[in-house]
C-alpha cells in the first residue's frame, strides 16, 4: 500500500463529486450551520472557538444560547465572564473560552475597528486563533478560499492517499499546493461530515462508502 501512487486531481474530483451526493442528507458541521444561519463572520469566529475540542452536538446549542444573549462584540463584552461560562457550558475548556471571547472582542474593537479581518495573517494575530480557526472564518464567514484542516481532514486526506503528511499543518500546506482552488471552501465541511458519519477514526464504514474503490485505505486496519 505504501508503494502505491497518491491520488491525482482527477481522482479527488471524483471523490468530492460522489461524497457531495452521499452526504447531501446529512447535517452540516456546527460552524457551517452557524455561517448559513447568521451570516456573520464574527459569530462564525466565536462558534469556531467554542468548537475546539468539543463535539458538534454540544457546540451548536452552546453557540445558539450565547448568540441569543448577544450577537455583537460590545454585547458580549457587556455579559460578565461568569455568565458566558454558564451559557456555553459544557463545551470543552468553557472557563478559558469565556475569557478568550472577552479578549477577542476587545482586540477586534481596538485594533480592527469592530470588524473581523478577512485576511489569514491578521486573523492569526488574535489570541487563541490558530490556522484551523482562521481558515474556517475565511471560508464559512466570508466565503473566501481557505484550507481548514481539522482532525477529520488530516486523517481522511491521508487515508484516501491524496497526501502523505504527519501533522494537520503539513496537510494544510500540502493541500494548498495540490487541491484545485475551486474545492477549497467545501472541502472541510464535506470531509468533516464524512468523517463523523462514515470514515470514522476507528473501524470506518468502508462497506457504505461511495469512494471505497478509489480510496487507498492507508493505515486502515479493521473496517466495517
Amino acid at each position: 500500500m505504501a508503494d502505491r501512487k497518491l491520488l491525482d486531481n482527477g481522482q479527488i474530483a471524483q471523490v468530492i463529486k460522489r461524497l457531495k451526493v452521499a452526504m447531501r442528507d446529512l447535517p452540516d458541521p456546527s460552524v457551517t450551520l452557524v455561517g448559513k444561519k447568521f451570516k456573520s463572520p464574527f459569530l462564525v469566529l466565536i462558534s469556531c472557538l467554542l468548537s475546539l475540542r468539543t463535539r458538534d452536538e454540544t457546540t451548536l446549542p452552546a453557540s445558539e444560547r450565547l448568540f441569543a444573549r448577544a450577537a455583537t462584540m460590545q454585547g458580549m463584552l457587556d455579559i460578565p465572564v461568569a455568565d458566558i461560562q454558564k451559557l456555553i457550558y459544557p463545551v470543552g475548556f468553557y472557563k478559558t473560552k469565556a475569557l478568550r471571547i472577552h479578549d477577542i472582542c476587545t482586540d477586534l474593537i481596538h485594533r480592527f475597528g469592530g470588524k473581523v479581518p478577512d485576511d489569514l495573517e491578521q486573523l492569526l494575530t488574535l489570541k487563541g486563533v490558530g490556522r484551523k480557526t482562521a481558515n474556517l472564518v475565511l471560508t464559512e464567514g466570508f466565503g473566501k478560499p481557505g484550507i481548514c484542516v481539522d482532525t477529520h481532514v488530516h486523517r481522511i486526506s491521508n487515508r484516501l492517499g491524496y497526501v502523505k503528511t504527519r501533522t494537520p499543518d503539513e496537510t494544510e500546506f500540502a493541500l494548498r499546493e495540490k487541491l484545485p482552488r475551486r474545492y477549497w471552501i467545501e472541502y472541510n465541511a464535506l470531509l468533516v461530515t464524512w468523517g463523523q458519519n462514515v470514515c470514522k477514526p476507528i473501524s470506518p464504514v468502508c462497506s457504505a462508502c461511495p469512494v471505497e474503490r478509489i480510496c487507498r485505505r492507508v493505515k486502515v486496519g479493521i473496517s466495517r
